[in-house]
């Protein structure tokens, strides 16, 4: 499993999958985004609405910050809100004292993008498609002493064990978890939130996934008090919206949360069909990453690029993967959708690929 080097002007680290469908968005399906489609729910946008009457004041993230610090079991000093999980990597680039940084690839791309703008010089642990984009412990050096990797992993769909993950704790070393979609797997299993066992652990959450807030900017990060207080030091002031806070409570709410629990176990039989219609194109040579964990799939494919552009012609969006290190032009991911949506995208998928083999 090496460890690389490449320079980051090899992979456009803020391409994201908005980008699929900024332009022409409202005349395609978008399958290229990680946010769960019809969110968000009535009874939120009603909450985040009654917030609206205090807007005038500054925000107050005490009520919300207790909310999730309930949630996970946790005192509220081992909680910060912030305006999503991307401000969270931020924080933690610009505030802790690292020398050596390693991220996990293929992963989501923002948190050595930050680390780069913040100045560090960031090296690559990279997982090989042939291991099935597994973690092995070992594979990090030992020398790191901040270490990013994500669970479930974007874009690969891996859930990795938490005992392998917590292998990468040590003394010294800040151990960065980014479970921002560990909320459509079912029973969370293999999160590290609410842990305090694990020296140096960081546990991202965001609450725009599986609630569709990526307009609204809400997530928190779990960890140490002492690292909380120095990410804190490093935030502007009132950096969460009145709004937002609103929100934060509310998705931690019982009925919230049994609700996501719902919602996960939806997806997991949504995904668990449309990986059983793209195993029809295996003879074509597409393969799909499995087994998938998140609420997307990573497929590898002949001519991916040109099958991508004569998707959106057919009228879908989806993700381009070469922009994640360690992956190539032939990968694309696909964000999981309601049956109905699917039938419809393997029926465009099958005339795509047709038409890029003439």
């Amino acid at each position: 499993m090496p460890t690389d080097h490449t320079p980051t002007e090899a992979h456009d680290l803020r391409h994201h999958g908005d980008a699929e469908v900024r332009d022409d968005g409202s005349a395609l399906v978008d399958l290229a985004v990680n946010v769960r489609a019809d969110t968000p729910p009535a009874w939120l946008r009603e909450r985040i609405a009654g917030s609206l009457g205090s807007l005038a004041a500054y925000p107050d993230g005490r009520a919300a910050r207790a909310a999730v610090a309930a949630r996970h079991g946790l005192p509220v000093e081992r909680v910060l809100l912030t305006a999503g999980a991307a401000e969270a990597f931020v924080l933690l680039a610009r505030a802790l004292k690292v020398r050596q940084p390693v991220v996990v690839h293929p992963q989501f791309t923002e948190p050595e993008a930050a680390l780069r703008d913040a100045g560090h010089t960031v090296d690559r642990v990279l997982l090989r498609e042939e291991d099935g984009f597994r973690l092995d412990p070992a594979a990090v050096p030992e020398d790191a002493d901040l270490v990013v990797i994500g669970n479930p992993t974007n874009p690969t769909s891996v859930l990795h064990p938490a005992a392998s993950i917590a292998e990468l704790a040590r003394p010294g070393r800040t151990l960065v978890v980014d479970e921002a979609f560990m909320d459509a797997v079912p029973g969370e299993r293999e999160a590290l939130a609410g842990r305090t066992d694990v020296p140096g652990l960081v546990v991202l959450r965001s609450l725009t996934k599986t609630w569709g807030l990526a307009g609204l900017r809400i997530g928190y990060v779990l960890a140490a008090p002492d690292t909380i207080a120095d990410l804190e030091r490093a935030q502007p002031l009132w950096p969460v919206s009145t709004p937002a806070l609103a929100a934060a409570e509310a998705c931690v709410s019982s009925q919230a949360l049994a609700e996501a629990a719902h919602a996960a176990h939806r997806i997991a039989a949504d995904r668990a069909h449309l990986v059983a219609g793209l195993g029809e194109f295996a003879s074509a040579g597409l393969r799909v990453v499995g087994p998938a964990e998140g609420p997307f799939v990573l497929v590898r494919l002949p001519r991916a690029a040109t099958v991508r552009e004569h998707l959106r012609e057919l009228g879908f969006a989806v993700r381009r993967g070469d922009t994640f290190p360690g992956l190539g032009e032939e990968w694309l991911r696909l964000a999981v959708r309601d049956r109905g949506t699917i039938n419809r995208f393997l029926r465009a998928l099958d005339q795509a690929m047709a038409l890029s083999r003439r």
